[in-house]
């Protein structure tokens, strides 16, 4: 029997009844009768077909997939990241069912839109009395400071979120909106594609509604929504950073809208409008995609602690002069005191009534709502401003509720509805589920996303994974959501946008790939030569000597034994100089910039992680090489991407970085290696691992004929124009990328500074180089240790003209915010 068969045989439906006939429980596949659900009907030519054993192999490519996209979730208050988690079975809703919840979604972000003009406008809801002034003025997502001001945004709301269940009766409740700035809308959006991956069969035959036009639309409305005439607005997505907990969302959403992804240092208020930094200028910034809650906007008005936002922020947006999407101020609409008052607030504005119930809810600030949460022990109590609900004795929570009663409120426990989730053996197993709905403002009215993300809820009712929401066309010939008109090929064009922290971010990316690639190939060369070495040999004494090469970038090793010491060159990020640590950096900086990187970038991550689990989890010598060796190509994946970039300033400054970085690996090798004469055998061994460690022995054997001397070396890596793992090569490469940077001159201090040492390596020749002086090459070591210091000053240079954005923002910490 197949898995999802044998589970709608399983679903008892009896037993979710009561002894009235009144259904307790809703399940999404499974309908009273025993039989499949109308949308599931459709499907059922493939979906009946899958067995445990399928099931299996599909979460499996599941976990794969959305590791190698790189998808994480940070978890809150700085616990760390964790995957993403996908359970392969979506939640599948027909048109019928869609339609009407469709109306209802709509209705309840235009309600929500008219109440957030209000509040902030003429305040009438507060005036005759529809929603008590203290369920609003308390909140702390009410913005005072922007209260009954002379400019307000006639629709604030550009995007809103709800929470909903679906109750045993199948109507559908809205448990709360998302309002202050909605997230995962990215996340369903890649829970698409990779479900689509891993059930093509069932993906085609669904016939169902694409996400896509949603984002279409989101684009142009962003696009045209800066008040000026012409659809060209300048947009950014203002985030908290890579630490955010939806930071993937985040890049994910201004990666496919084609918008800088920005934090607070990177904009700044100058003559009354907010302006981008970008290299060498200011550029006005007309709409604000915000995912920073806005207390922590504007340091200047809001809070004072915030290192999140931009000073003056909410001046600007007092004079209409930038517009904040979702408004500043929005979050007040999260407030679950608010719910019990949405009801009235529909007749009062829209004069209409509410379509799309919210779960029963009571305000402790009501005497209605006090009695029920000190005399009712079934309601899930919770504060107005956290979402979590209180776990506390009922005498402690009484006496909470007592103290402070407007701070609480009391919900009735939702009873959700119920739907299939695959178990790690590919088992199907029932777990209650709620839905995320999106709905933007677009040509005067709500559009809901056809779609949205459902969240798999456990036995306390945490989020244990999410699923696809598949939303199925009545016919095939239905259309997709989309545009309602297509925007000019001119508008759609974006120009190039370089932010100093990006152009940093990238510069130390390519920095890390560049360590890192050495790092393994050094690690390569090693461990060749500890697999041949024997003790008291000139082999042991050419280990010794690239040992302390290795030493030299990364610090001692941890053991005495060649084996600790290389291991701990692939495993150890918290040595400085490893590829390990190296690898770390690569992430972090990827991390930063994720909006502006390939997929591809991340699948890389997934094989250097999957190389480094093979030598964590092998004792054996022999699992070092392979596990370096897969670990470079790994790392080679990325240069692959960077080599597939635009040809702009982004571009340019990764290549900086690499070619900084090679030259400098580069330096600190041949000062480990070459400048001592050591022995004829010796010598020998240490100058083949060294042409291993910088992929140079195929161009030294076709160049020399295979005789390996210390002319042949330092004449190949170090004045070869040709080769490109010469220092000749990398200081004329970085000479080329640097003057591709804005502000460039040709006379700028990086540049300078790189000139000047290209010119005092070709005025060397390698007969001085090697001459030596007892069994030292002075004049090597001379060079080598000028070429280090000079590139360390070349770095400092590239930063501070390039990276350099002022002085960092410093809190306010004495600001007081002035009352209503």
């Amino acid at each position: 029997m197949t898995a999802l068969r044998d589970y709608a045989d399983r679903v008892n439906q009896p037993e979710l009844s009561d002894p009235s006939g009144s259904p307790t429980r809703w399940d999404e596949m499974v309908g009273p009768d025993g039989g499949l659900r109308a949308p599931w009907k459709a499907l059922a030519s493939v979906a009946v077909g899958l067995t445990e054993h399928d099931l299996a192999r599909v979460g499996r490519d599941v976990t794969r997939f959305l590791a190698d996209d790189g998808v994480t979730y940070v978890r809150p208050h700085g616990r760390g990241e964790v995957p993403w988690r996908l359970d392969p079975v979506p939640l599948v809703l027909d048109a019928a069912d869609w339609a009407s919840l469709e109306v209802g979604l709509a209705q309840r972000a235009e309600l929500l839109d008219a109440v957030l003009v209000d509040l902030y406008g003429e305040q009438t809801l507060l005036a005759e009395g529809v929603v008590p002034p203290e369920v609003v003025h308390t909140h702390p997502g009410f913005v005072r400071a922007l209260a009954r001001r002379s400019y307000v945004d006639p629709h604030p709301l550009l995007v809103t979120g709800t929470d909903l269940g679906r109750g045993p009766d199948g109507a559908w409740l809205a448990l709360g909106d998302r309002t202050q700035a909605p997230s995962g809308i990215g996340f369903a959006m890649e829970n698409r594609r990779v479900v689509s991956r891993v059930l093509p069969e069932l993906y085609r035959e669904a016939r169902l509604h694409r996400l896509g036009p949603f984002f279409s639309a989101m684009r142009s409305v962003l696009m045209q929504s800066g008040g000026g005439e012409t659809a060209d607005a300048r947009v950014v997505v203002l985030s908290t950073g890579a630490g955010s907990e939806t930071a993937y969302d985040q890049a994910f959403v201004a990666s496919t809208l084609g918008f800088p992804l920005v934090e607070g240092a990177d904009l700044v208020v100058r003559d009354g409008y907010v302006h981008l930094r970008t290299a060498g200028s200011l550029e006005r910034v007309d709409v604000i995609l915000r995912r920073v809650d806005a207390e922590w906007t504007d340091p200047l008005e809001l809070r004072g602690d915030s290192r999140l936002g931009v000073a003056g922020l909410t001046e600007v947006v007092r004079r209409g002069r930038v517009r904040v999407v979702n408004g500043l101020g929005s979050g007040v609409l999260e407030s679950p005191a608010l719910l019990p008052y949405l009801p009235a607030a529909c007749r009062h504005l829209l004069d209409e009534d509410l379509r799309l119930a919210s779960v029963p809810t009571w305000w402790g600030g009501s005497e209605e709502g006090r009695a029920a949460l000190l005399d009712r022990s079934d309601l899930v109590v919770r504060t107005v401003d956290d979402p979590a609900p209180l776990r506390l004795p009922a005498e402690d929570l009484r006496d909470r509720v007592l103290a402070d009663p407007g701070r609480y409120v009391g919900q009735e426990p939702a009873d959700l509805s119920w739907s299939p989730q695959v178990g790690p053996s590919g088992a199907v197993h029932s777990r209650p589920v709620s839905l995320r709905t999106f709905a933007l403002q677009h040509g005067g009215a709500y559009r809901p996303m056809v779609g949205g993300l459902a969240s798999v809820l456990g036995d306390d009712r945490s989020v244990i994974s999410s699923k696809d929401v598949w939303v199925l066309k009545a016919s095939p010939e239905d259309p997709d959501q989309g545009l309602a008109e297509v925007l000019p090929l001119s508008t759609l064009r974006a120009p190039e946008v370089t932010v100093p922290r990006v152009l940093e971010d990238m510069f130390w990316l390519g920095r890390y790939v560049d360590r890192a690639e050495a790092a393994l190939r050094l690690t390569l060369a090693a461990t060749t030569l500890a697999e041949e070495a024997r003790p008291a040999t000139a082999g042991d004494q050419a280990l010794a000597v690239v040992r302390g090469a290795v030493h030299r970038l990364a610090g001692p090793g941890p053991g005495s034994s060649p084996e600790t010491d290389l291991r701990s060159v692939l495993l150890d990020g918290r040595r400085v100089g490893t590829a390990a640590h190296a690898v770390a950096g690569m992430r972090e900086a990827a991390q930063s910039v994720r909006d502006q990187l390939s997929a591809d970038v991340w699948r890389a991550f997934g094989v250097l992680d999957r190389a480094a689990e093979l030598v964590t989890d092998s004792p054996y010598r022999h699992q070092l090489g392979e596990g370096a060796g897969r670990m470079l190509t790994g790392v080679l994946s990325v240069d692959g991407v960077v080599a597939s970039m635009m040809r702009d300033q982004t571009w340019h400054v990764i290549e900086a970085g690499r070619c900084l970085e090679r030259a400098l690996q580069l330096a600190h090798l041949l000062r480990a290696t070459t400048c001592v004469r050591r022995g004829l055998d010796v010598d020998r061994r240490v100058l083949d691992a060294v042409l291993v460690a910088t992929e140079s022995s195929v161009t030294h054997r076709r160049r020399f004929r295979g005789h390996v001397r210390p002319a042949s070396v330092v004449d190949l890596l170090l004045l070869d124009r040709a080769n490109p793992r010469s220092l000749r090569f990398a200081l004329v490469a970085l000479a080329d990328h640097l003057s591709g940077l804005a502000g460039s001159t040709g006379s700028t201090r990086p540049e300078r500074l790189v000139a000047d040492l290209l010119t005092r390596v070709e005025e060397t020749d390698t007969a001085t180089l090697v001459a030596i002086g007892g069994v030292d090459r002075p004049h090597l070591a001379d060079l080598l240790d000028e070429v280090l210091a000079q590139l360390s000053r070349t770095a400092d240079a590239i930063a501070e003209l390039h990276f350099s954005t002022g002085p960092a923002p410093r809190p306010f910490p004495h600001l007081v915010v002035a009352g209503p």
